[in-house]
């Protein structure tokens, strides 16, 4: 019997080979989802070895952001721009061997960075110690991809992470599984499927063994966006693209690569020469979405040296989780001021969404041992 790798590398032959066409659609989707499950059990023996060596990074600051690239690309050389960190420099691969963290302060926000070790052809499959890089990966917020005028191929950086399961610059597809013990399997949507239809659902589901319980289809999903709910393991990160090393590049060099890059919007740096690092830094901040949010004490004005840093779409729950223990524990509403707010001072419960720069007092309940903040 053959082994597991040679099963994913037959499957994988077998996809390349074959045409894509209307007649084959189904089969592809269907060895898509043959693959899928034979990654996620090679996952699960590498974890049951113990899977080497991991790194251990303590998350701290309101969000964390990778720095993704080949060796030598200047990471370490960005991390210290960026960051107060001191991490090796050098004109060699693998200079950083290990995780070196960094602080970004941005708009009241602590923003960590992640140094990490340049990643390889093969990581997704355990080369250069890159299942441990992209477990790491996985965890961030944001993904600052690096690259050089000298190794510019992005797509087969992206492509070690979706090998990974990370999906970048995507969301999560609007596709509802819910298993059962009985009852067979029934599919079901709200929108006219043009690529899984005729029972094209039903079949790539069993080939993870799911036969009882409901998919609910919410938008036109692809075969692979199903795959993907129905493995379970993926994770949707935000990311940018920057070319290092700009002062390398001709007018016209920068041109050209900048057309190859094109889909990617890439921004050109130098890290050493400290090109683009304000633009860049101000990108980071936006991309992860960050939200400031006034606490207001009752009959007093809020400190608005200290705001909370919260992300768009978080709610007055996500700021009783920031502030103390005993608050959270009497909440009885929250008033707020601002955008999110219908007029000033609405009353408001846990689930309301707040908006950046709102003002929020959050009122508990009588005789308790805390009577507002």
């Amino acid at each position: 019997m053959s082994s597991l790798e040679e099963q994913i590398a037959a499957v994988e032959e077998e996809i390349r080979t074959t045409a894509y066409n209307k007649a084959t659609q189904l089969h592809i989707g269907r060895l898509k989802a043959k693959l899928a499950v034979l990654r996620l059990e090679r996952e699960t023996r590498a974890k049951g070895k113990g899977g080497g060596t991991g790194y251990g990074v303590r998350k701290s600051g309101n969000a964390t952001v990778g720095l993704v690239g080949y060796p030598s690309v200047g990471k370490s050389t960005l991390l210290n721009r960026l960051t107060a960190a001191d991490s090796e420099t050098g004109a060699y691969d693998f200079t950083t061997v290990t995780i070196i963290p960094g602080m970004l302060r941005w708009g009241g926000a602590s923003i960590q960075v992640l140094d990490m070790p340049g990643l390889i052809p093969g990581a997704a499959k355990g080369r250069g110690r890159g299942r441990e890089v992209l477990s790491v990966v996985r965890s961030t917020d944001l993904i600052l991809f690096l690259i050089d005028p000298e190794h510019p191929n992005l797509r087969a950086l992206t492509n070690e992470l979706e090998g990974a399961g990370v999906r970048v610059n995507q969301r999560p597809p609007r596709i509802v599984v819910a298993r059962s013990d009985r009852g067979g399997l029934t599919v079901s949507s709200t929108v006219r499927l043009t690529q899984l239809g005729g029972g094209a659902a039903a079949q790539i589901a069993r080939e993870f063994g799911f036969h009882n319980g409901s998919i609910v289809f919410r938008e036109d999903a692809t075969v692979d966006q199903l795959i993907d709910v129905l493995a379970g393991n993926r994770v949707y990160i935000p990311a940018l693209f920057v070319v290092n090393k700009a002062e390398m590049l001709s007018p016209t060099a920068r041109t050209r690569l900048a057309a190859d890059l094109k889909g990617f919007d890439p921004l050109f740096i130098s890290a050493r020469d400290q090109i683009g690092i304000d633009t860049l830094i101000d990108r980071m901040g936006h991309a992860l979405r960050f939200i400031r949010v006034y606490v207001k004490p009752p009959g007093r004005p809020p400190d608005m040296d200290e705001p909370v840093i919260l992300r768009q779409g978080d709610t007055v729950a996500g700021l009783l989780h920031r502030l103390p223990s005993d608050l959270e524990r009497a909440f009885k509403a929250a008033q707020v001021w601002g955008r999110s707010a219908r007029f000033p001072g609405q009353t408001v419960g846990r689930e309301h969404t707040l908006a950046d720069e709102d003002i929020v007092t959050v009122v508990v309940a009588r005789g308790s041992a805390r009577a507002a903040a």
